[in-house]
């Protein structure tokens, strides 16, 4: 897949069929506009696009309403690629570019970058300064410079909307199983093991440490969870993690969150660097034990939950 950040290197895409979005977390409203833009693409001989943004729109235009992002450009590019996205321009987001108007979007953007034939977006698109433009004056525009224009409509799972926004809200309040039916897969953090303070190793059981820049984590609690090595595929791990401020052993001056994983089985050293941790199951609250002895024990507990729930769903599906 070819990445472009600017529209001059996406001038380079040829003829193409677009979708505009976000695309934050890549969830299953996010795949209908994916398969819009490639049932059009097909149809057109064009190729599959996608134009998405950073920093995050609001994070210019309305900075006190800046979300949490549940993706990386980066990881949003690997799930648009996986989803058969040929083209991506991650469009720098500017002061300047939130006072374009709807036409200056459309010819800057949509017509001299992009060369479309035909754009995707939701049902409720806006665009251009202070949100002029939505999908009846891109159909317009798109009737005099040359593009179809295509509307999907919003997707909704048991009664609630799917949006990023209520993505966010189910993770931070540990409800992992309705964030995982609205993303089609798991939520995921990534990043460094560091080293911890040693009381895992010497006090009750050994864990990997994570450092994530993830801007989305999980309620604080014990979750099932499944640990891979984002560096090589062939290492993977059923685990336990507990996401929360050790109130056992913290300094409750200066507590400070910590994600740490405790794996179902041993890994062959050396141990890996960096680790993805996906969220399949909450098990129970953090809470603070009397001593060593007794958080450990339950964590042996947390384990043998662990190992059952590992065992009635071999391959994990979507609750």
């Amino acid at each position: 897949m070819r990445v472009a950040r600017s529209l001059q290197e996406a001038a380079e895409f040829g003829p193409t069929a677009v979708a505009i979005g976000n695309f934050d977390g890549v969830h299953i409203a996010h795949r209908e506009l994916l398969s819009a833009v490639l049932r059009a693409a097909r149809d057109h001989a064009l190729a599959p696009s996608v134009l998405t943004f950073d920093p995050h729109p609001a994070s210019i235009v309305a900075p006190q309403r800046n979300p949490r992002l549940l993706s990386t450009p980066v990881e949003r590019c690997t799930l648009l690629a996986q989803e058969g996205i040929e083209n991506v321009l991650i469009l720098p987001f500017t002061v300047a570019v939130s006072r374009w108007t709807p036409l200056e979007f459309v010819e800057r953007v949509l017509a001299r970058s992009f060369h479309a034939g035909a754009v995707v977006v939701g049902e409720n698109f806006r665009f251009g300064h202070r949100q002029a433009g939505n999908i009846r004056v891109l159909a317009e525009l798109g009737s005099h410079f040359g593009f179809e224009t295509h509307v999907v409509n919003a997707v909704s799972l048991r009664g609630r909307i799917v949006s990023s926004s209520e993505i966010r809200k189910a993770i931070e309040a540990g409800k992992i199983g309705v964030a995982a039916r609205m993303l089609g897969r798991p939520y995921s953090v990534t990043g460094e093991v560091v080293h911890g303070r040693g009381i895992g190793s010497t006090q009750t059981v050994p864990t990997l440490n994570l450092r994530t820049p993830a801007e989305v984590i999980p309620q604080t609690g014990v979750y099932v969870t499944r640990t891979t090595d984002p560096d090589n595929d062939s290492q993977r791990w059923d685990s336990i993690t507990n996401v929360g401020y050790r109130p056992t052993f913290a300094d409750s001056s200066a507590p400070e969150l910590t994600i740490e994983t405790y794996l179902l089985s041993p890994f062959t050293p050396p141990a890996p660097e960096r680790i993805r941790v996906e969220f399949l199951h909450r098990l129970r609250d953090e809470r603070k034990f009397d001593s060593a002895e007794a958080l450990k024990a339950q964590i042996l507990r947390d384990v043998a939950r662990a190992r059952t729930f590992f065992r009635r769903s071999a391959s994990w599906v979507l609750p």
